[in-house]
């Protein structure tokens, strides 16, 4: 018997404990519960205080892995200090033997110190990076899941799953290694400056005579591999479209031969990646020999001024050794610093990128004036309602009729006349530009789109599967606990039972992506299971049975004649058979209702609906025809 665990993501060790314990289910807690903070107020115009924001929860511990690093920082420094010493004073003075001991004593424990603090500076940064990119991630998972439907129209998913998995990345190794090395080198160059002015004002003005130089070279490749990071990281998310849309349709593919064809349109999106990346990988091959000339010119510079003071007397021989330990640790730091500042491009992009998601509003759920608590009856009154995408010509325009309780309303029309534009105003997936739809008397806007989408179920033309069982795939569209039985008969309803039980391992077989496993009318029955099992007021059937034969059509609209009643019912479909029976029927062209009436008095009329029925009933008779005489 498993024992069931709610556990928060904060909870790292908790969780790692629980998941190694076989006997306890793990159950994580939604996203937005577990992030405890709204990104979005994290956005910033400058992009340095966006990322600061975003480490709420991790910032002192971060802090802390910046003064570990000034811990280590002056443990090294100390290391040549107290070497200076010891060539100065100790080493040929004849000092007793304990003296060296605790000279050595004191450099293991600067060395114990400094080795002891990068460590924890490091893990102290790596868990601020790991933790800031796990709840981004959750965050972003959560947050394109909340934005409407328009925004998804317009971005493609290839760029959507980039800016997920590769942005994200990117700025874990920004926290990672790009911030704290800017730390390090600020620090390494502070500590060491400091100490070698102690020791020579005039040795620590020679050892940053290059240092302007160096920050100038590399501020100016900063501007330009930004740029160019930003145009390899788009390309990179069309490279990845490409690949995602190639193996979602590579039945297509394959059965129209068009391997050749999809190669050639790889080939030329690889090509321009690899042609930006070039670009960029030249910037940095620029970038490193001319920071290398300069970090070497001043190597020689301050090696030189420093052997001619120790040849003069000016300074000591310990002192020489120690100055030439710690310009090392101002020079090449200096030199890391136009390296990090590169890096930090990538990672400020990338930032931008995620950010530009960030910033999208999300859908409004729960905004509304009106969610009753108990069910809909399901009466719609549309009055003159006009509604064109994201501001472009009406797609509908002066949509007038109305429904009762439990009634089934039929749409009818050819390829782009609005039918599925139509349905698609009922749970609000887009607001009608004007006019009025009342739903029980109340303003469609009005209701929160959770209430809604709570009273309505939906098949869609091209029902969409999870790779999962075919059970959880019944059951996915009901927040609460369901039964076998009950998912046994959603199944039954939708004639898709007996099948599954044909299946080796019944309702427990996994389906493939989308539901590639099962044939066109077995998915198009799984997704009215689906829809039937939430139990919902408003039914909506977006050609549900296209891709069914005319038996398997015949027993689902049987199963559906019981299910129906009670709740309104919009059907979409373009076969005749499929719509005859509806309480109501509306003809559609190029958005507007053209035809309404019930079968009866749509045939004896002119019109849209006639010439419909006349052509599907003569294609039928000729079917029938070549039947009989391939029989004969």
């Amino acid at each position: 018997m498993s024992t069931s665990v709610r556990v928060q993501v904060y909870d790292i060790p908790l969780f790692r404990l629980l998941k190694t314990h076989s006997r306890i289910k793990i159950i994580v807690i939604n996203s937005r519960t577990v992030s405890n903070y709204d990104l979005k107020n994290s956005i910033s115009k400058n992009r340095m205080i966006g990322l600061w924001r975003m480490m709420t929860g991790f910032r002192l511990i971060y802090l802390a892995a910046l003064l570990g690093l000034g811990v280590a920082a002056l443990a090294k420094t100390a290391t040549y200090l107290l070497l200076r010493r010891f060539i100065d004073e100790i080493l040929g003075q004849g000092y007793p033997w304990q003296t060296l001991a605790l000279v050595a004593v004191g450099f293991l424990v600067l060395a114990l110190f400094e080795g002891g603090f990068t460590f924890l500076s490091g893990r102290w940064a790596a868990q601020t990076a790991e933790g800031t990119a796990l709840r981004l991630r959750n965050y972003l998972f959560n947050h394109i899941q909340r934005l409407n439907f328009t925004y998804h129209d317009n971005m493609k998913t290839g760029e959507l799953i980039q800016r997920s998995t590769s942005d994200v990345e990117a700025v874990r190794r920004f926290y990672a290694d790009q911030a704290i090395g800017l730390g390090r080198i600020v620090i390494l160059f502070t500590v060491n400056f400091i100490a070698i002015w102690f020791l020579s004002p005039q040795l620590a003005l020679i050892s940053v005579i290059v240092v302007p130089f160096l920050l100038i070279v590399s501020i100016f490749f900063f501007g330009r591999v930004s740029k160019r990071y930003e145009a390899y990281q788009e390309q990179d998310a069309t490279l990845s479209t490409t690949l995602q849309e190639n193996l979602s349709g590579v039945r297509v593919v394959k059965a129209f031969g068009r391997q050749d064809f999809e190669m050639e349109k790889f080939e030329v999106d690889n090509l321009e990646k690899y042609a930006r990346a070039k670009r960029l990988v030249l910037m940095h091959s620029l970038y490193w020999p001319s920071s290398d000339i300069l970090a070497g010119f001043q190597m020689l510079l301050g090696f030189v001024a420093g052997a001619i003071m120790a040849i003069n007397g000016a300074i000591s021989v310990g002192t020489y050794v120690a100055y030439a330990g710690m310009v090392i640790w101002i020079i090449w730091p200096m030199r890391g610093l136009g390296r990090i500042i590169v890096q930090m491009s990538t990672g400020l992009v990338s930032c931008d990128r995620v950010t530009e998601i960030i910033k999208e509003d999300e859908e409004p759920l729960n905004v509304g004036s009106h969610a009753p608590e108990g069910h809909t009856r399901g009466e719609l009154i549309f009055d003159d309602v006009d509604f064109a995408y994201g501001g472009g010509e009406s797609v509908l325009k002066g949509i007038r009729f109305s429904c009762r309780p439990g009634q089934s309303v039929a749409l009818l029309g050819s390829t782009g006349s609005g039918k599925t534009s139509l349905v698609n105003l009922l749970p609000r997936f887009y607001d009608y530009t004007s006019g009025s739809i009342t739903l029980d008397g109340v303003e469609l806007n009005s209701y929160t789109r959770k209430y809604l989408r709570s009273q309505i179920g939906i098949v869609e033309q091209e029902p969409f599967l999870f790779s999962r069982s075919l059970r959880e795939n019944i059951s996915y569209g009901v927040t609460h606990e369901v039964t076998d039985e009950e998912v046994y008969e959603a199944a039954r309803a939708a004639a898709i039972h007996e099948v599954i039980l044909s299946f080796p391992e019944g309702y427990d077989t996994r389906v493939g992506e989308k539901g590639v496993t099962l044939s066109g009318g077995q998915k198009q029955r799984i997704a009215i299971a689906r829809a039937l099992l939430r139990d919902p007021r408003i039914l909506i059937l977006d050609d549900a049975t296209s891709s069914v034969d005319t038996e398997t059509e015949s027993s689902i609209r049987k199963a559906l004649q019981h299910l129906m009643e009670g709740r309104t019912t919009f059907i979409i479909a373009h076969r005749i058979q499929s719509v005859m029976n509806a309480d109501l029927i509306l003809v559609l062209d190029k958005g507007e209702i053209v035809q309404s009436g019930m079968h009866e008095e749509l045939v004896a009329r002119t019109g849209i609906y006639r010439d419909i029925y006349d052509i599907q009933s003569q294609i039928e008779e000729e079917l029938e025809q070549d039947l009989e005489l391939a029989v004969v």
